[in-house]
């Protein structure tokens, strides 16, 4: 099994009374995880129960909150215990079942998980206000793949294997490049197995979360679209080029990018700007949670990539590994693009400070500084800006500005963030 870092968080909040909500994309693991808290609670001796709504016989006793609760007290009886409840997504209504049950202050701890379809990551967030501490659950982070890959047996030392197994660090990128963070793909050996299972996991998403949850009406169109987002990754997004492929008209194509958003596909990155006339200032660019995702969507699973394709996927991987690290830390993700075609890959907004960043899938001998960068330096000062590398480790100044050469591998680090 993989060991995924949310455990322990979603382990400290057992003892809250508000309920444990975690949600995330189809097949991301969120039913082992919870399994794996009721094996734990149970080995000390608690009370636990299991509910899966996509279990019919589960599913019965979600009839009424009476009907529910009369089956827990048959089962753990009046005393404190653990209640486990798997894809409520499938409970019509399921933010106001939970409130109900929460609001009679019963003895019983909910543990709820689900997919990440507006269903349930919409209502339940209205319904449940003050009432539950929602937790996601991701794609396999490239620090996790690396400690499964390598049997766990660096866990404890994770900053001198990056420094002294460099190659095999870059070879694990590009496995991981390349198929993503799904933990069925990750675990899967062969080529021909992950395809399927990532088809799998595809299909299931798109039939169950967009067409029957959703009521997505044309769901062909929400494949080409996921398509055309694959192959513009990193790009600003142009509304009316979209709509004009895809047929859709403007509300429905930014009906199916929120969809494809709220269900942990893609997410957008918004401009930082200070001055409208010369910089853009509204159309987001699009990344996805997932680079197996992304590869899969446009036939590049599992398939050779060109030195430019590898490129994007790195700016993809590399944004991603810095927004999962900022996220508690409440800064902003952001780019940077003037009218005039200047642009920096990121800007780390952390409001009274930005960091320009550039990502470059290439492995420096010297530095050297991309113009935009001075540019962006010369006009906001700030106290730093990042290069993102594969392998130089090294720092300059200009104009008061230390500019840190940063390999990649340093991004698994706390200390890097400061």
């Amino acid at each position: 099994m993989i060991k995924r870092k949310l455990l322990s968080k979603i382990r400290d909040h057992l003892n809250a009374r508000e309920i444990t909500l975690l949600v995330g994309p189809r097949q991301i693991g969120k039913t082992t995880l919870l399994k794996t808290l009721q094996k734990e609670l149970t080995g000390r001796g608690e009370r636990t129960l299991f509910f899966n709504l996509d279990v019919e016989e589960d599913a019965r006793h979600f009839a009424s909150q009476q009907h529910f609760i009369r089956k827990v007290q048959l089962e753990l009886g009046k005393k404190r215990g653990y209640v486990f409840i798997d894809e409520i997504q499938r409970k019509e209504d399921s933010g106001l079942f939970l409130k109900g049950l929460f609001d009679l202050d019963l003895p019983y701890k909910l543990i709820v998980s689900g997919s990440g379809s507006l269903e349930l990551k919409e209502k339940i967030k209205e319904s449940l206000v003050g009432r539950k501490r929602m937790f996601e659950l991701l794609p396999v982070t490239f620090e996790e793949f690396i400690h499964y890959k390598t049997g766990y047996q660096y866990e404890n030392n994770l900053h001198e294997f990056l420094r002294v197994e460099k190659p095999e660090v870059d070879h694990l990128l590009s496995e991981y490049l390349d198929f993503g963070g799904y933990p069925r793909i990750v675990t899967e050996g062969t080529l021909e197995e992950k395809k399927l299972l990532m088809n799998e996991i595809f299909e299931s998403y798109v039939e169950r979360d967009v067409v029957y949850l959703l009521k997505v009406a044309r769901p062909e169109v929400f494949r080409q679209l996921i398509q055309l987002l694959s192959a513009n990754v990193g790009q600003i997004l142009n509304y009316s080029n979209l709509a004009a492929i895809t047929t859709a008209n403007l509300k429905t194509l930014k009906k199916y990018l929120w969809i494809a958003e709220k269900t942990f596909i893609i997410y957008p990155v918004l401009p930082f700007f200070r001055n409208v006339k010369k910089e853009i200032s509204r159309a987001p660019v699009v990344y996805f949670f997932d680079t197996g995702m992304r590869n899969f969507a446009i036939h590049q699973f599992g398939t050779p990539k060109t030195p430019t394709e590898t490129g994007f996927l790195f700016q993809n991987f590399v944004i991603n590994q810095i927004k999962q690290r900022v996220k508690e830390m409440g800064w902003q993700v952001k780019y940077w693009r003037t009218k005039d075609m200047r642009e920096i890959d990121m800007i780390l907004d952390k409001f009274q400070e930005q960091i320009p960043i550039e990502i470059k899938y290439v492995s420096y001998k010297t530095p050297k500084v991309p113009k935009a960068m001075y540019a962006f330096i010369k006009k906001y000062m700030p106290t730093q800006a990042w290069i993102i590398n594969l392998s130089l480790r090294q720092e300059l100044t200009w104009e008061k500005t230390k500019i840190r050469f940063i390999p990649y591998v340093d991004l698994l680090l706390p200390e890097t963030f400061g």
